[in-house]
């Protein structure tokens, strides 16, 4: 979906350039894990580089929680912020678009364009709201499966994701064995600790709590809880980066006041900015409901529920090949919970790389530009994926 070069030359040479975001509708039934059926539905997609004759070379990418389906490239010539994972998406990336077909959507329940809480209910006239139902990750594959039919794409040369989107590449992995070659998987954990699910407890409660959030239907009421939706956010944020690059960044700078006596000026840290900025920009673009519904799948994730709780058993499902990736300094996805994956993997005799990055980036490392070993081995890796039609899992 990339425009004519002409249009992207003041873009960096690196990038997939102008992209366009596409709109597929859905009315065949969808059952969800709840119970509840969505009769019809959409998905907001885009896609990057060009699908072989083979339809051998495409790659899905499971967003996380507050990700989208603009993964790459930039939708004007005025657009100054990218897609979330511009660093690793496009010619010469770890995901290449010489190489590969890039596939990346708006999740079910999302807020950017795919249905969601904030969409018209079509049963009803009026905005789903509260009514939306809860959906699981199982629910976003079932969905992305229907989504790779009509794109005529049998199988996967690989899905990839992050964090929650790690968890959605791991359940594909089980659920439809035969339809991905790769499950690249970074950041992640095969089911939330407590400390987690605590987390994002309190950031839901936060959103509740605001008085503008009127039981999940303020659009109703024409409004929006933009504070208790900025907490959540600053909650959620503060998780996902580290002490050591917290303090390499802030410090105790302070952005206004003074510790001197006598001066009446109230005294702000930079960080305290910092994360005031994040949650206002935030509960600008984001659905409350939205966050609810995805935090809330984070939770009730649990890869080996169903295998006895056993996560080898469940591993034995499946057929890829996998990589997995941590980080050092993440601690709400600590490298101990990738080993947790690839101890599972390795008692179900199946094939994995394990790479543990040093960095400072905490959870949010997988997103940061300039770290060489995660680069090398990402790269690595995907340059080894064979994406003829018979090789495709080698």
């Amino acid at each position: 979906m990339s425009d004519t070069a002409s249009e992207t030359t003041a873009l960096p040479e690196d990038s997939v350039g102008i992209v366009a975001p596409q709109t597929f509708e859905f009315d065949q039934p969808l059952l969800l894990a709840c119970g509840r059926t969505l009769d019809r539905y959409e998905l907001v997609v885009e896609t990057y580089g060009t699908l072989n004759a083979e339809a051998s070379n495409a790659i899905l990418i499971c967003h996380a929680l507050s990700g989208n389906h603009h993964a790459a490239g930039y939708h004007s010539t005025d657009d100054r912020k990218p897609g979330w994972w511009e660093h690793y998406i496009g010619p010469n990336k770890p995901l290449d678009t010489n190489k590969f077909f890039i596939v990346c959507l708006n999740n079910l329940g999302g807020c950017h364009g795919s249905t969601g809480p904030a969409s018209i209910n079509p049963a009803t006239g009026k905005v789903w709201g509260s009514d939306f139902p809860n959906l699981r990750v199982r629910d976003w594959v079932h969905s992305q499966v229907r989504l790779a039919d009509r794109l005529g794409i049998q199988k996967w040369a690989a899905v990839v994701g992050g964090s929650l989107g790690a968890m959605q590449a791991m359940r594909w992995a089980l659920e439809y064995p035969d339809r991905l070659g790769h499950c690249v998987v970074i950041a992640s954990a095969m089911k939330l600790t407590a400390q987690n699910i605590a987390f994002n407890q309190t950031a839901r409660q936060a959103i509740m709590s605001d008085p503008d959030f009127f039981d999940g239907d303020y659009l109703e009421k024409d409004t929006l809880p933009k504070g208790g939706l900025s907490i959540a956010r600053m909650i959620g944020h503060i998780t996902y980066l580290s002490d050591d690059g917290m303090g390499k960044k802030f410090g105790r700078d302070l952005r206004s006041g003074s510790f001197e006596r006598g001066l009446e000026e109230p005294v702000e840290f930079q960080i305290e900015s910092y994360l005031r900025y994040q949650g206002k920009t935030f509960s600008k673009s984001f659905d409350a409901n939205t966050y609810i519904l995805m935090t809330r799948a984070l939770d009730y994730f649990d890869l080996a529920r169903e295998y006895n709780d056993d996560p080898a058993e469940a591993f034995r499902s499946a057929k890829c090949k996998f990589l997995v990736i941590s980080f050092t300094s993440d601690w709400r996805f600590a490298p101990e919970r990738s080993q947790e994956i690839v101890t599972a993997l390795m008692r179900a005799d199946r094939d994995v790389v394990y790479g543990e990055i040093e960095s400072v980036y905490g959870h949010d490392a997988f997103l940061v530009p300039n770290q060489q070993r995660y680069w090398d081995l990402f790269s690595a890796y995907m340059q080894g994926i064979d994406v003829s039609l018979d090789g495709s899992s080698n």
